[in-house]
């Protein structure tokens, strides 16, 4: 059997070694030649899957180690009986880590601490459902917009978008990016909703780049330049729009769910896919093959407060400053599209908020609440 992988997929040799070859390009060169020779395709969201994709090929199997679907055409995999699946979850954990460090970073900015801001979580599926779960049991206050989630389990719970626009003070949008249907999220915040934001909005975007009209997001910016705006997803990647880039106040390549960890359940997610498709019973398990956290733990002692705490730890696993400053070099050195492409290939160590132990002193015990809501692991001692 022969398996194509993406480049920058973790352990796709240990996962599907034992199936046959393996083969790594990086995503955006998979293309029909190297497709028809396949006889499983395993990749991200670089890569487009579609009939030009796979005219002349006797592929069995795509996967996606992606949340997202909307870059494979699932009717003519359908249409041609190739299996698919995709890795729902995988990196949803990841995502709410960037929006905590970006909201903690949005302090440094405006003094304003989270548990100060109201927040509007656009999209409530597996990451923002998550983010809820986590900003509230940080005691921040969040209103929740998901109109085909309310259509099918009624309103309570759920507000309008404008109606969240109006009242919350920070944005965080999760969508996918649906094209056609009752619900399109097609520049979901287009021009009319971007001027309807308040002065001093926070606005942090990691979902689907043409869920945002970014022409009117930047002419904003220009004129008035009001908004806090953290943008890891965009329009037209890679080949973003610079000026955009510039001006707003985080911009990342598309890496809020580039943990370690969240890239090693995707593949683990698809590997499992797999192996059931092919009728047989997984050889690896997940635990195996995670590596242990270059850093395992941190003591805090006395003397902090809850988000000078938070704060340190979660810079401790996580700097979103670290890619705003990466994305701003590489494009600087090689251009935006090759530079935004390299950053993703090239991509430092991460791991999750909940790979870190946070260890107690008896003066720092009551920083256990909030470092245990954002998802640390904490131990007092005595």
């Amino acid at each position: 059997m022969r398996v194509l992988v993406d480049a920058n997929i973790p352990l796709a040799t240990e996962c599907f070694g034992d199936l046959g070859t393996v083969q790594r390009l990086p995503g955006r060169e998979i293309d029909a030649a190297s497709v028809a020779e396949a006889d499983v395709l395993v990749l991200r969201s670089v890569t487009r899957v579609d009939e030009a994709l796979l005219r002349g090929s006797d592929l069995r199997f795509v996967g996606t180690c992606t949340i997202g679907v909307d870059h494979v055409d699932q009717a003519v995999l359908e249409a041609r009986g190739i299996g698919f699946a995709n890795a729902p979850g995988c990196n949803a954990q990841a995502v709410v880590d960037y929006v905590v460090s970006c909201l903690l970073l949005a302090a440094e900015y405006d003094g304003k601490s989270p548990d100060q801001r109201r927040v509007g979580i656009v999209g409530a599926g597996n990451v923002g459902g998550r983010l809820y779960r986590r900003l509230t049991a940080l005691g921040i206050e969040c209103l929740v917009c998901d109109p085909p989630r309310a259509a099918r389990e009624g309103g309570d719970g759920f507000v309008e978008l404008d109606t969240l626009i109006a009242e919350c003070d920070t944005l965080c949008l999760h969508t996918p990016l649906v094209k056609e249907g009752p619900y399109p999220t097609r520049h979901l915040l287009g021009r009319r909703r971007i001027e309807a934001l308040s002065p001093g909005t926070l606005l942090i975007s990691a979902g689907r780049g043409d869920c945002m009209d970014g022409a009117a997001l930047k002419k904003r910016l220009f004129e008035r330049n009001d908004l806090l705006a953290m943008l890891d997803v965009w329009e037209n990647e890679p080949d973003i729009d610079e000026a955009l880039a510039r001006c707003v106040t985080v911009a990342t390549p598309h890496i809020a769910g580039y943990s370690l960890d969240g890239k090693l359940r995707g593949t683990y997610q698809v590997y499992q896919a797999l192996m059931t498709h092919l009728g047989l019973p997984s050889r690896q398990r997940l635990e195996a093959l995670s590596p242990p956290p270059a850093l395992a733990s941190l003591t805090l002692d006395a003397g902090l407060d809850k988000w000078q705490a938070l704060r340190l730890c979660t810079r401790a696993c996580y700097d979103v400053c670290q890619d705003h400053r990466g994305l701003a070099r590489y494009q600087a050195a090689q251009g935006m599209v090759k530079g935004f492409d390299a950053y993703r290939a090239e991509y430092p160590l991460r791991r999750e908020f909940s790979t870190l132990e946070v260890i107690l002193e008896p003066g720092a015990w009551h920083h256990a609440t909030v470092l245990d809501a954002a998802g640390f692991i904490v131990r007092k001692t005595s």
